[in-house]
């Protein structure tokens, strides 16, 4: 932010003084011209051709520097073929004689190095004086040593005093910087707090550009928060899960049980559920953090039928919905949700397996239905059939984890799973409402 600052106000200084320079030298040099002017008009005013065809004057000029040898400030008329008229401050020299492409009767000014050591500025015009018919060039020149003290000045002024001004805005914008980037500084240090002192939140009273900023640390710090109690959470759950299956193994095995081969086999079912379960919570509330989830439902139920159709060849799917419909769920929990419940459809119902996506459209959440053409769950049985473990046909393989781990991937993700009598087969119905993906 310096560099920059000092490099925008390096150039907009240069090229604000280049023009100052160029617009008060031009008018210093027009000032000094009008002068010129001035005495040119005085000399064309009291020139007379005489009797001979020469020019002289019916009054004397006023100026005393005219008298004055090597005075600085010289006039001289000229004509064709005659000689020239000069004033006494030239003494031996002459002031050269305009080109012809000047001969236009209007005033022109020039710089002119014809004296060595003495630049001159010169004004020249063309007359016709009444009563000749001679061109007369009336010339006026003035050494530029008062000219050029003039602009160097000028310049001198410009100078400085534009180098005091870019110094004072490069402090400035030094100071500005310094005090703009306090804010940050102090959020550092309220960064480093947390770090070393145990504090949980930056409190410090702060400007209102950097507030939005702040925000959005302390939610990200309530977030690490609740990620953190989760995985503690999900730890000690699982630990308190292993705790009796390991406790039932350690005492068969202590006390040499001779059905020790099933009781391991059991407990290592029990302990293998409870690791599933608990895993596939941490995995979603994982994904859940990233908060940029976004997956077709459509294309997940497709997905998930071609592959229970292989296990199931006899089960007829029946798949319609919006295939625009989106939902705010990780590609693979939701390929883990619509798969729990199709499996389970196909697994448990008569043969019939029906999937609507976008059941309800004009619904705040994405419905997906499942149906199947089973016995169904009865009500009194829908809410405990979603506890781990829970299974109502035993005759058939499985861990009694499917619809545990849809409801809490579900309400992981902030939608819901509710049980129903499905009309159409008459089997059971899942309702899933789905969190809608954000519109892009």
């Amino acid at each position: 932010m310096m560099l920059i600052a000092a490099g925008w106000i390096f150039i907009l200084l240069l090229v604000g003084g280049l023009a100052l320079d160029r617009t008060l030298t031009s008018l210093v040099t027009q000032q000094f011209d009008e002068q010129l002017d001035y005495m040119l008009t005085a000399m064309i005013a009291s020139a007379e051709v005489g009797d001979d065809g020469d020019v002289y004057f019916n009054r004397p000029l006023g100026d005393q520097r005219f008298l004055e040898p090597n005075s600085g400030l010289y006039w001289q008329i000229s004509g064709e073929g005659r000689e020239d008229f000069p004033s006494r401050s030239l003494w031996d020299r002459s002031l050269t004689v305009p080109g012809a492409e000047l001969a236009d009767f209007e005033p022109h000014h020039y710089d002119s190095d014809e004296f060595s050591g003495e630049p001159l500025r010169v004004a020249a015009r063309s007359i016709v004086l009444p009563g000749s018919d001679t061109r007369w060039w009336f010339i006026v020149g003035a050494a530029r040593d008062s000219l050029n003290a003039q602009i160097a000045s000028i310049r001198a002024i410009l100078a400085w005093s534009f180098a005091v001004l870019g110094i004072g805005l490069f402090v400035m914008a030094g100071l500005q910087t310094l005090y703009g980037l306090g804010p940050l500084r102090r959020i550092r240090q309220a960064i480093a707090r947390i770090r070393t002192a145990g504090t949980n939140r930056v409190t410090d009273p702060l400007p209102l550009e950097v507030q939005p900023m702040v925000e959005e640390l302390n939610a990200l710090l309530a977030h690490s928060e609740r990620q953190a109690e989760e995985a503690r959470t999900h730890a000690g759950n699982l630990a308190h899960a292993l705790k009796t299956p390991l406790t039932v193994l350690t005492n068969a095995a202590s006390a040499q049980s001779p059905n020790l081969d099933e009781t391991v086999l059991r407990e290592a079912s029990v302990m293998r559920r409870q690791v599933d379960h608990h895993l596939a919570r941490a995995r979603a509330a994982g994904r859940r953090a990233v908060g940029l989830a976004r997956a077709n439902v459509l294309e997940s139920a497709e997905a998930v039928e071609r592959a229970v159709a292989r296990l199931y060849p006899q089960v007829r799917f029946d798949i319609a919905g919006s295939s625009a419909a989106e939902v705010a769920i990780e590609r693979q929990d939701l390929d883990e949700l619509v798969g729990n419940v199709i499996e389970n459809a196909a697994k448990y119902g008569g043969g019939s397996v029906f999937v609507t996506v976008d059941a309800e459209p004009e619904a705040e959440c994405c419905v997906v239905w499942v149906e199947d053409d089973g016995s169904g769950i009865p009500e009194s049985q829908r809410q405990s059939i979603f506890q781990r473990g829970a299974r109502l046909d035993t005759e058939k393989p499985g861990t009694g984890l499917g619809l545990a781990i849809v409801r809490d991937v579900v309400e992981i993700y902030g939608g819901s799973v509710s049980l129903a009598e499905s009309e159409d087969l008459g089997g059971l119905l899942v309702r899933l409402c789905l969190p809608r993906a954000p519109a892009e």
